[in-house]
Order: C-alpha cells, then sequence, then structure tokens
C-alpha cells in the first residue's frame, strides 16, 4: 500500500483528495502546513507527496527545492497542484523538480491517474523485485511466502510485512515510528510494545536466522548480515 502525504491548506480540497485517494487503496494523510508536512518525512517518507504552492507558511516551491537538496528526499515523487495556470508557473514547478503538475479544477479520476502513472515511473527496484534474499532467508512476494534454508516458514500477515519491509531496507535502521506507520498504520493506537512482541516472535520463527534483526537502541530496528 503506497503512503501519499498531500499537503494542502484548503480542507475541503485535502478531504476530497484524501478520501479518493484512500478508496483506491492508498493511504493518504493530510498536511495543511509546511511544518506539519516536514514533521512528517523526519518520521516517515512517502511514497509519493501532493504539494499545493500556495501555502499559510513557506510557498510550494520552496519546499520542493529543500525535498530535492535532501539525500534522503530527493527522489521522493512531488506532483505540484496549484490555483496557477500559466505556462511559466509550469516550467517552474517542473524545473523545480516536480514529476508531474496539475492545475485546479481538476476531476478525481484524473488526480488517480496521474497518481498511478507516477507511482509506476518511480517504482524502487526492490518494490519491483518479486522475491527478497537476506543470508538463508528468500521471502517470495508473489506466493506471500518466506522459506528459511529452503524451510517454509509460516508467519501471520503482521510478522510478514514486518519482515519484508526489514528485509527491503536491509542495513539501513527502520525507526519504531516507521515501522508502526507503515505495517500497523499511521491511526494505530495501541501500545509500542506490541512491536516488540511481534519481533520475538518473528525472531523466534526465523530461528538461527532470527539473529538478523538487531535491535537499535531507543531509535528501532536493523536487518543485516
Amino acid at each position: 500500500m503506497a503512503l501519499i502525504y498531500v499537503v494542502e491548506d484548503d480542507i475541503s480540497i485535502q478531504e476530497i483528495e484524501t478520501f479518493a485517494l484512500a478508496n483506491v487503496g492508498y493511504e493518504a494523510k493530510g498536511f495543511t502546513t509546511a511544518a506539519d508536512f516536514y514533521h512528517a518525512m523526519d518520521g516517515v517518507l512517502p511514497d509519493l507527496v501532493l504539494l499545493d504552492i500556495m501555502l499559510p507558511d513557506e510557498d510550494g516551491l520552496s519546499i520542493l527545492k529543500k525535498l530535492r537538496s535532501r539525500k534522503d528526499t530527493a527522489r521522493v515523487p512531488v506532483i505540484m497542484v496549484t490555483a496557477k495556470t500559466t505556462e511559466i508557473d509550469k516550467v517552474k514547478g517542473l524545473d523545480s523538480g516536480a514529476d508531474d503538475y496539475m492545475t485546479k479544477p481538476f476531476g478525481v479520476m484524473e488526480l488517480i491517474s496521474r497518481v498511478k502513472a507516477i507511482l509506476r515511473r518511480s517504482a524502487r527496484p526492490e518494490d519491483k523485485e518479486k522475491v527478497l534474499r537476506l543470508d538463508n532467508i528468500v521471502l517470495d512476494m508473489e506466493r506471500h511466502a518466506v522459506t528459511v534454508s529452503g524451510e517454509l516458514c509460516e508467519l501471520t500477515y503482521k510478522e510478514y510485512e514486518l519482515l519484508k519491509l526489514l528485509m527491503i531496507n536491509a542495513g539501513i535502521v527502520t525507526t519504531r515510528e516507521a515501522i508502526l506507520n507503515r505495517v500497523w498504520g499511521t491511526n494505530f493506537e495501541g501500545e509500542s510494545r506490541t512491536l516488540d512482541m511481534h519481533i520475538k516472535t518473528l525472531r523466534q520463527k526465523l530461528k538461527d536466522a532470527g539473529g538478523l534483526i538487531k535491535t537499535v537502541r531507543n531509535v528501532g530496528y536493523i536487518m543485516n548480515n
């Protein structure tokens, strides 16, 4: 499930966009200010950003330039959404690093079509890869199956999604917040120890390979050899 951030200060438009995206299976989260958006980006990077140009605390083009200047956010796809319709405005947006440009008003179907197209083009190599491998662990996304040293490992849905996230980000520390948001959802209201319990049972089920999942104290988890 792709995570999409909608940065739009007009609440009515923001609600239409987030509802439309959620209705076709995406996880959409809205922000009315640049400050709130930056805070979210520091926690969990989305798969795509819908960015309005006219915001109360910072211009959308300025935000886009900052995203492109940062190593961790430089490749996050961005669709500029604005009421400005002149050609020079569109050129400025695309020259600043936008992947696409939409002018208001626009139809919901056009929005969904543009989003799907950008996500297809920007799919990361690991997302296109159907089989993930790390040491003696093999995760087959098409079969939704995990094997360890050739033997099938029975996992619950959450354990499977947790393992997949850690394997996709192998060698990179994944924060607790990021894991909870991506595996349990942004509306998760349970206790963080839920994650610790799932990590414990996942390690047990992976047997010796469970040692590949390492705890980074007060930060999160990392999976590597």
